[in-house]
């Protein structure tokens, strides 16, 4: 299942990126849906509107992988690269079959999912300081894997515009690890409505929340092929 992203329907702002997991953790649905034939000119008038040369190659990167999920065997592969990717950045995963009751239980994460919902996870565990990586769901708030619900909830521990921002940086995050490891990043770039917005914020949203990663030292050039390549290295 999408780990959909939160977001509140009546903000340009708020993307499903942007959004706390109160509602739904990565979107379990494009709020505006592009028809192929126009996803090359809605592409285009988002980087026409970035004017930052950081962000315009960030998208590149991202513009460069498939628009959809893979399938079968490709699916089954990217998933298997996630979950090294998770272990090359010292993120613990529960072993096959354990069907724990969140994505990540305060001590590792649900490795039975797709490769792009273990790469936002990863992410939260970079983003999340240490005393909320023992938390489950990160202190966030359940996602629509989460079967106890409740605890998830309890558990929750930022106001809502600080979970807000940290969805969007997980997102975002999530995605140019997706594309650095060269599964489709447009995909979830389109499915955690990254477009959403188009004519109005979405493009400066973008912007923002990349900027607040690299001020981290997450989502620079070198930093993103360092995170992709490297064999062992934990996230801090």
């Amino acid at each position: 299942m999408d780990p959909g992203l939160r977001r509140e329907a009546n903000s340009d702002c708020c993307l499903a990126a942007s959004c706390p997991r109160g509602e739904a953790h990565i979107s379990l649905m494009i709020l505006t849906p592009i028809p192929r034939e126009q996803l090359e000119g809605a592409l285009d008038m988002f980087a026409a509107q970035i004017s930052e040369p950081g962000a315009r190659a960030a998208f590149g990167q991202i513009c460069a992988t498939m628009p959809e999920r893979a399938a079968g065997a490709q699916a089954e592969e990217h998933r298997r690269d996630a979950l090294a990717f998770a272990g090359r950045h010292g993120v613990p995963v529960h072993p096959p079959g354990s069907r724990p009751a969140f994505n990540w239980d305060g001590t590792a994460l649900d490795g039975d999912t797709e490769a792009y919902v273990i790469l936002h996870e990863v992410a939260h565990f970079a983003l999340a300081p240490a005393a909320r990586r023992g938390l489950v769901d990160f202190g966030l708030g359940p996602g629509p894997d989460t079967r106890d619900r409740a605890a998830a909830e309890r558990a929750v521990t930022l106001p809502l515009l600080e979970r807000e921002a940290e969805e969007a940086e997980a997102s975002l995050l999530g995605i140019l690890w997706e594309a650095a490891l060269g599964q489709p990043a447009l995909a979830s770039f389109l499915d955690q409505n990254w477009l959403e917005g188009l004519e109005r914020s979405a493009a400066t949203h973008f912007t923002a929340v990349l900027a607040r990663l690299r001020r981290r030292g997450l989502a620079d050039a070198a930093s993103l092929s360092e995170s992709a390549a490297q064999p062992t290295r934990e996230i801090r």
